[in-house]
């Protein structure tokens, strides 16, 4: 065997700092979103607020182009979509997606709670495909997860907590923790910072930089990186510093605590709203929130100054240009992946919006995530911790998305809807017989939805509904 060297050519996909920046930007609510804004503007010279022409930004300047609608028509087979381009950015931390003098827009609608962690993890869980057995055994181990996404118990006590109830060993939970593993954000579930840092750099391509050495040091010198650097990397894995250097970046590049970048919001804030759905002369509408004040652009007079500059200043001109359009490029993506999303929410989810959420249809990430062509794990960015003003008020985007139960007749109920009903059964009962558990599970029945009883009683729970022992009444 002889050394040589040898050429090739070939497609690979890198996570590149613009891919890192693009998918960052898609997961921020706009409150966050314009504090980001905010802080490029401030610190990159090449941008700036164009204040004389807010809402007929280029296309090459404007984070989203200009502000994108897209209709439907609900009764119409065919889908229609109008689209415009006009979506402007405000630099003052506004943009309510019902517009200016919106008699809609009641600040109270947009008082909403923190998202949790453990609420987005349980959400992304029960739109799994799972068995109620495996739900149970989920739903134990995202109680467990810390805030930075850990899980500190061990499977024995978890498989501890669960019994009488629930009868399972470490084999069991285990797989279902391959599954929690596999949620949004990245990292989540790992059981110390080696496991965490190995569940991310599994999810990218194998052909990333660095990416095996980096495995093989996460794997085997946990311990060790931080002191080791790159030259000390390069002697313990026998590669070059170059090669250890790549690992060492994209190894820095993982986030140590991924349960920290979900609910950073406070209690009883409110929120603004990243779109807005409305309906005109039957037709639903959808478009992106934009204040109507400023918009971002890139500076022509820094940008004219590059062809009269030389030496290290031309090098940090052009620099810095460099990032204001990377930043730009990825705010257009951001509005074009949010407009799919919710066109698709649109499309699926019209009798929600028409008739409330009795008319609530099962839907899962997955599904959008086949309409649209993109991941799951992008539909889960796209959605989280983002609301949008409805007719029927101000509601978080994952309100659009149920598990399903079958049905008696063949099709499926969704969750909501179901929780909707008992709800209803509930307001409607005479006050000195409330409805048991076991009556309203039959109640339900008759009307087409077979659910068990300990179902009945965990929507109860959820939907806060006291016991019938604790709802009687005495007139």
């Amino acid at each position: 065997m002889k050394p040589r060297l040898q050429t090739s050519l070939g497609q690979h996909l890198v996570l590149t700092p613009q891919l890192r920046q693009a998918l960052h930007l898609l997961q921020l609510p706009i409150p966050e979103l314009e504090a980001e804004i905010t802080a490029a503007v401030e610190s990159n010279p090449l941008l700036e607020w164009d204040e004389s022409s807010p809402l007929s930004a280029s296309a090459e300047d404007a984070p989203g182009g200009d502000e994108q609608r897209a209709d439907t028509d609900s009764a119409a087979a065919d889908h229609d979509w109008d689209d415009q381009r006009d979506v402007a950015w405000d630099d003052r931390g506004r943009g309510g997606g019902g517009g200016d003098g919106d008699p809609d827009g009641d600040a109270s609608e947009r008082i909403a709670q923190s998202e949790t962690l453990r609420g987005h993890l349980s959400w992304q869980l029960n739109l799994s495909h799972l068995s109620p057995r495996e739900l149970a055994i989920g739903e134990a181990l995202v109680d467990a997860i810390d805030d930075d996404g850990y899980l500190r118990e061990p499977l024995s006590a978890i498989a501890e907590a669960m019994a009488p109830e629930l009868q399972c060993d470490e084999a069991e939970i285990n797989a279902v923790l391959q599954r929690v593993q596999r949620l949004d954000p990245t990292g989540v579930g790992a059981r110390d910072l080696g496991e965490c840092l190995l569940l991310q750099l599994e999810a990218l391509p194998a052909d990333t930089p660095g990416h095996a050495l980096a495995k093989h040091a996460v794997a085997t010198l946990i311990e060790r990186i931080a002191k080791l650097g790159a030259p000390g990397l390069a002697d313990a894995l026998h590669c070059s510093e170059d090669e250890a250097n790549a690992a060492l970046q994209l190894i820095r590049s993982l986030d140590p605590r991924p349960g920290s970048s979900i609910g950073g919001m406070p209690h009883d804030t409110y929120v603004v709203p990243d779109c807005s759905i409305s309906r005109h002369n039957g037709i639903w509408k959808v478009s992106l929130a934009g204040g109507r004040h400023a918009s971002l652009t890139i500076h022509r007079g820094y940008e004219q100054m590059l062809q009269h500059t030389v030496g290290a200043d031309a090098g940090y001109l052009r620099g810095r240009l460099q990032e204001a359009r990377w930043l730009l490029k990825n705010l257009a993506a951001r509005g074009e992946t949010l407009l799919k999303v919710v066109h698709c929410l649109v499309r699926e989810q019209s009798g929600f919006l028409e008739f409330g959420a009795q008319a609530l249809r099962p839907l899962t990430l997955r599904e959008v995530a086949a309409q649209i062509g993109m991941h799951e794990s992008t539909v889960s960015r796209a959605v989280a911790r983002k609301h949008v003003h409805t007719p029927r008020g101000t509601i978080p985007l994952r309100a659009f998305f149920a598990s399903g139960i079958d049905t008696g007749g063949g099709g499926e109920a969704s969750s909501i809807a179901i929780q909707d009903m008992i709800r209803r059964l509930v307001d409607a009962e005479d006050p000195r017989k409330p409805l048991s558990d076991a009556r309203l599970a039959e109640r339900l029945k008759d009307s087409g939805v077979p659910v068990a009883r300990r179902t009945v009683a965990k929507y109860r729970e959820a939907l806060n509904i006291p016991s019938s022992h604790e709802r009687v009444r005495i007139a």
